[in-house]
């Protein structure tokens, strides 16, 4: 298990984004978010999709990724946010390009003017607004747009009976935790998910989304490696 030496989530999620930019694969550790995943991605609406003029949107799908809470929290106990013991949790929705490429950094919008709005998915202001100067601000939506939709999107992907009521470590191999989540989610095809790992733990599960969140190919996105991922529980 990846150990850190400090208990601050802020400080945590800094290191982690200085370390990884959000995109390392597939050895990332990702950072979590507030709520736990749940419900159909065929029910998944979007906001109206408006190019900015000054080249923000330009991209091909987004990236939903789900951080694995208990990674982070088998360091952090006594956290606030691990106190719900969730499972998978919200990173971010991230626009991202068919050749692996991804915009960042797009313009210089504010945020959200009322970021309390958004703390059921991003308990975190920190994380929140790094996640809008990264890769919100290029997905040519409001602040208020942008965040509705990471919220519908990471709602509308049903976590795998066996990882949601896990009770012990699991060891499952990728291709095993992806099989789980096409069939707890029989819109999102195996093309459209991508499974992230470090040091052989479960980091996160990525699912590629168009820009009206409908499940869509995965463009450039490589997929853990490891024969077989440890899974520790909520």
């Amino acid at each position: 298990m990846i150990a850190y030496k400090e208990a601050n989530f802020s400080l945590f999620v800094a290191l982690l984004l200085s370390l990884s930019g959000c995109h390392a694969r597939p050895q990332s550790q990702t950072a979590p978010g507030g709520a736990s995943a749940s419900g159909a991605t065929s029910s998944a609406s979007a906001q109206v999709y408006s190019p900015a003029a000054d080249s923000a949107a330009s991209f091909d799908f987004y990236l939903l990724n789900l951080s694995w809470s208990p990674e982070f929290c088998y360091s952090h106990r006594d956290a606030p946010e691990c106190a719900a013991h969730s499972t998978f949790v919200l990173h971010g929705l991230w626009p991202q390009n068919n050749n692996g490429s991804y915009p960042e950094k797009c313009t210089d919008a504010a945020g959200p003017s009322n970021p309390d709005a958004y703390k059921d998915i991003y308990p975190d202001a920190g994380l929140l607004e790094h996640e809008w100067q990264e890769h919100g601000i290029c997905s040519g939506l409001s602040p208020d747009q942008f965040f509705s939709n990471a919220r519908t999107a990471f709602h509308s992907v049903v976590i795998p009976p066996m990882l949601n009521g896990l009770t012990s470590q699991a060891s499952l191999s990728p291709d095993q935790i992806l099989d789980g989540f096409t069939a707890a989610n029989p819109a999102i095809s195996r093309s459209s998910l991508a499974l992230s790992c470090g040091h052989n733990y479960l980091t996160a599960v990525e699912v590629c989304l168009d820009k009206s969140l409908r499940p869509t190919a995965c463009g450039g996105i490589r997929s853990c490696r490891a024969n077989s991922v440890r899974i520790p529980p909520p």
